[in-house]
């Protein structure tokens, strides 16, 4: 398999590659490619590690880094700053995405494109249009990458209830951003919260970016978690296009089941991406209620992603 991480010099960049490195299977290829001259030192520094993955840097245009890649994952963009939101970014990075995407179908049109870059609820709708014009979109090859938000459901788990592994996994479904981030505790079988607790963590969850945002004060976003988070999903698809059972993770995709055109469910990770919805069943009444309130919000991000003009 051929990785090619997009932005691989950035703030989640750089420890992607580094968790890439040490957990590709044996044989991949790793390309790192970013517009800052001393991506080619990232990829040397990352060399030094002694696993069975060549891995090589870019820096100018990423077609070469592209190249007959099987999955590219697309981290470039600008962090989050104190008071800045999600919506914030959305000029600023989407003239960035766009770019990336074209060259992706450009030079690995058959690729599994998994986008971190913030806003993700408007850049995966974004990168479908791109793919759609360049006549190559594949809806079971692109994915927006939202498990962080599993991340920090699971951990909310393992401290409050103490549960770990399967039993404190956690599906959240919706989006990636504030009230669309909708974490079904109700679902998980080992743990019983009342109304009050499910509430309250929900916003812990919700709240999780802007938390660390604020505790680094200004020096930097959710980076090292979100590494973590997009390695764990890249070795789910991986471990599913290598042919392996129960690939599942939760992202946020075109999704036919939903009530939107995008929206993040559990999905299992076949050979050619993704091969299947989980349902994620009858919702508790706080849960509904929360769906229907994101629901307009989620829609507002997905227009203006089609309301972007693409050079």
């Amino acid at each position: 398999m051929k990785v090619t991480v997009l932005g691989a010099a950035g703030g989640i960049g750089q420890p992607l590659s580094l968790l890439l490195k040490t957990n590709l299977p044996a044989g991949s290829e790793l390309n790192l490619f970013d517009v800052a001259p001393f991506t080619p030192g990232v990829a040397a520094d990352i060399n030094d590690i002694p696993t069975q993955v060549k891995t090589q840097g870019f820096c100018g245009d990423a077609a070469a880094a592209l190249k007959g890649s099987d999955l590219v994952v697309v981290v470039a963009g600008l962090a989050r700053k104190p008071g800045m939101t999600r919506a914030d970014l959305l000029a600023k990075n989407a003239g960035i995405v766009a770019s990336l995407i074209k060259a992706a179908a450009e030079n690995c049109p058959n690729a599994f494109i998994a986008v971190v870059t913030n806003p993700v609820n408007v850049m995966v709708p974004l990168a479908a249009r791109v793919l759609k014009e360049a006549g190559c979109y594949n809806p079971a090859r692109l994915a927006g990458v939202t498990m962080l938000d599993v991340l920090r459901s699971r951990r909310v788990m393992m401290d409050r209830k103490g549960l770990t592994g399967a039993d404190g996994d956690v599906t959240v479904i919706g989006g990636h951003s504030g009230v669309s981030i909708l974490p079904l505790f109700s679902k998980v079988a080992k743990a019983s919260f009342s109304d009050a607790e499910i509430a309250e963590i929900t916003d812990v969850v919700r709240n999780g970016g802007t938390t660390v945002v604020e505790a680094k004060a200004g020096a930097g976003s959710a980076t090292l978690s979100m590494a973590m988070a997009a390695c764990t999903f890249v070795m789910t698809v991986l471990r599913g296009m290598n042919g392996e059972k129960d690939a599942e993770a939760c992202a946020y995709v075109e999704n036919p089941s939903a009530p939107l055109p995008f929206f993040a469910q559990k999905l299992v990770f076949g050979k050619n991406g993704i091969e299947s919805f989980v349902p994620y069943g009858t919702l508790s009444a706080f849960e509904q209620e929360q769906l229907n309130a994101m629901l307009p919000v989620l829609k507002d991000e997905q227009d203006k992603a089609a309301a972007i003009e693409l050079n």
